[in-house]
């Protein structure tokens, strides 16, 4: 948020502390808010401890791979997604919209991950073999405003979790990230 907000950009958080958010509450949020852009920030675990290094994912509907599938379940189990009101709309008119809607956003977010990718490339900071991922995240779902969820690490590899844990790396992260939030959104001009 302090890196943004010197950039000069609007920043809402969904919390500011340790507590629990209903998935479809945290997109309810964004779209409340216009948002341009929602991140969702994690640093998560696996069984297997060999698992390292930061990863973004964008939406789809079928998972790009197991890991992603089993990450995108664990999430979406405590909630339910959030449904728009096109009530006054006829079925198949409202379906073209979001449909419409769901691709521009898709591919925004698409362009989005890759720009990240690319730039953690150049600054050396270690990914995952295959970064960027795709799976059908509640978070992710907003079918009018592009969102991506970025994994940091993995609390389950100790080499991940040291640096997590470093106020000098969350600190050099965020700052990065923020220099990608920024040349998104000039590439939107």
């Amino acid at each position: 948020k302090k890196e943004l907000i010197s950039k000069d950009f609007k920043v809402f958080l969904t919390r500011n502390s340790d507590r629990y958010i209903k998935l479809r509450n945290r997109v309810q949020y964004a779209r409340n808010k216009s948002a341009d852009l929602f991140i969702s920030i994690h640093a998560d675990s696996t069984l297997n401890k060999n698992t390292n290094g930061a990863s973004i994912y964008s939406l789809s509907e079928k998972a790009s791979d197991k890991l992603s599938q089993a990450l995108a379940d664990k999430q979406n189990k405590s909630d339910l997604i959030a449904g728009l009101d096109l009530d006054d709309l006829d079925k198949d008119v409202s379906d073209i919209l979001i449909d419409l809607s769901r691709r521009e956003t898709k591919n925004s977010s698409i362009n989005f991950a890759e720009l990240f990718i690319d730039h953690l490339k150049r600054k050396n900071f270690n990914l995952l073999r295959r970064p960027h991922r795709q799976a059908g995240f509640a978070v992710l779902k907003a079918p009018d405003v592009p969102s991506i969820l970025i994994e940091m690490g993995f609390i389950s590899n100790n080499s991940d979790l040291k640096k997590l844990t470093n106020p000098k790396f969350q600190k050099e992260l965020m700052k990065n990230i923020s220099i990608i939030i920024e040349k998104y959104f000039q590439l939107q001009k």
